[in-house]
C-alpha cells in the first residue's frame, strides 16, 4: 500500500510540474495550436527512437551479464533493462539501479556479480554521458554561452555531480580495503546497539558477496574489448535518445535548426540533470530543456517540452509498467 502510494505520489509530483509549465507562458494555448500542426511521420520517428532506446539499454546490460554467465538471455536483460528505466522514473535518488540488482538475484544471479555488473554499466553510462556531452558542447561553445542563460553554472553542475559520481564508483570497484572498512563500520554500531549475533551473520553475508562483486569486477577490469564494444553502443544508445528532441522539433513542422546543435544540447541537459534527487529529475530535465531549447522552438516550447518529456519519460512509466509486469510474470517461472 505504501509502496503504491509513493509511486502515485511521484507522477502527480511530475505531472504537477509539467502542469506549472503549461500555465505559464500562455502555454495551453500554444499546446492547442500545436497539436492541431502535428506530423504523424515524426511522431512515429519518435516512437522509434524510445524503442531503440530501450533495446539499446537492454543489449549494453546483455553485454555485461553474459560475460559473468554464458546462460544469461537477452531477454532477460531487456526485462532488467526496462525495470531500471520504470523505478528510476518512479523513485528519486536512483533507484532503478537497486530494483536492477534485485531483480536480477530473483533471476539467479549472485548478488555480488549483479552488483558489479550494474555498477560497470552505470559507470561506463555515465562516463560516456560525461564526455560525449562536454565534446559536443566544446564544438558549438560559443554558441551556448551566447544563447543559454546560466551556461556556466550549469556546466559547473554537471562536470561536479558526474565526477564525484565517477570517482566514488571507480574507488568502490577498486579498494577491497575501503569496502570492507566501511562494512566493519557499520558492524561495530550493530555491536553497540546490541545485535551482536546478527552483526555477525550480516557481516559474513555482505563480505561474501563483496568478494564476488570484486572478483567479477576484476574479470571485467581484464576485457578492454568488452568495454570498447559496450562504449561503442553506449554512444549510440546516447545518440538516439538525443535525436528525440529534434524528431520532436520536426514533429511541430519546425525546420532550419542544425541537429547536431540539439543532439549536443540534449546530451547536455540529461547529463546535468541526471543528478536532480527527485524522480525521472523532473524539474531539472524541464528546466534544462527550457534553457536550451527555447530558442529553436519559440512559442513551441511548452509544447515541445510537453511532448519530449512524455516521450522521455512518461512512455516509460505507462508502457514500462507492462513490460515491467509480463517480463516478471514470464522469468519468474523459469
Amino acid at each position: 500500500m505504501a509502496k503504491n502510494l509513493f509511486s502515485a505520489v511521484t507522477i502527480f509530483l511530475s505531472i504537477g510540474i509539467l502542469t506549472f509549465f503549461l500555465v505559464t507562458e500562455d502555454g495551453m494555448k500554444s499546446l492547442e495550436r500545436a497539436v492541431s500542426e502535428l506530423q504523424p511521420v515524426w511522431l512515429l520517428w519518435i516512437l522509434a527512437g524510445v524503442l531503440a532506446g530501450w533495446f539499446l539499454e537492454g543489449y549494453v546490460l546483455h553485454l555485461f551479464c553474459r560475460h559473468l554467465d554464458q546462460t544469461w538471455t537477452f531477454g532477460k536483460s531487456f526485462y532488467i533493462g526496462m525495470v531500471e528505466l520504470f523505478y528510476s522514473a518512479l523513485a528519486p535518488f536512483g533507484m532503478g539501479e537497486p530494483m536492477e540488482v534485485y531483480r536480477m538475484t530473483k533471476l539467479g544471479m549472485e548478488t555480488g556479480a549483479a552488483t558489479s555488473i550494474v555498477a560497470v554499466k552505470s559507470l561506463v553510462h555515465h562516463g560516456v554521458t560525461f564526455v560525449y556531452s562536454f565534446l559536443l558542447i566544446a564544438f558549438e561553445l560559443n554558441y551556448f554561452r551566447t544563447k543559454v542563460s546560466n551556461f556556466a553554472v550549469i556546466a559547473v553542475f554537471g562536470l561536479v555531480t558526474n565526477s564525484i559520481f565517477i570517482v566514488f564508483v571507480l574507488t568502490f570497484m577498486m579498494n577491497e580495503r575501503l569496502t570492507d572498512s566501511i562494512l566493519r563500520v557499520v558492524v561495530r554500531f550493530m555491536d553497540k546497539i546490541k545485535l551482536h549475533k546478527l552483526s555477525q551473520k550480516f557481516y559474513d553475508q555482505v563480505h561474501g558477496q563483496l568478494m564476488v562483486f570484486h572478483d567479477s569486477s576484476r574479470i571485467f577490469g581484464k576485457n578492454y574489448m568488452l568495454y570498447l564494444v559496450a562504449v561503442l553502443f553506449t554512444v549510440v544508445q546516447i545518440t538516439v535518445a538525443s535525436l528525440i528532441s529534434y524528431f520532436v522539433y520536426r514533429s511541430f513542422n519546425l525546420k532550419g535548426e542544425s541537429v547536431f546543435i540539439m543532439v549536443a544540447a540534449d546530451t547536455f541537459v540529461t547529463m546535468a540533470a541526471s543528478f536532480i534527487p527527485l524522480p525521472g529529475s523532473s524539474g531539472g530535465a524541464e528546466g534544462g530543456f527550457y534553457l536550451f531549447f527555447r530558442e529553436f522552438f519559440g512559442p513551441y516550447i511548452i509544447p515541445g517540452i510537453t511532448l519530449w518529456r512524455f516521450s522521455t519519460y512518461y512512455l516509460n512509466i505507462l508502457l514500462g509498467s507492462i513490460l515491467v509486469y509480463f517480463g516478471a510474470k514470464r522469468y519468474s517461472s523459469d
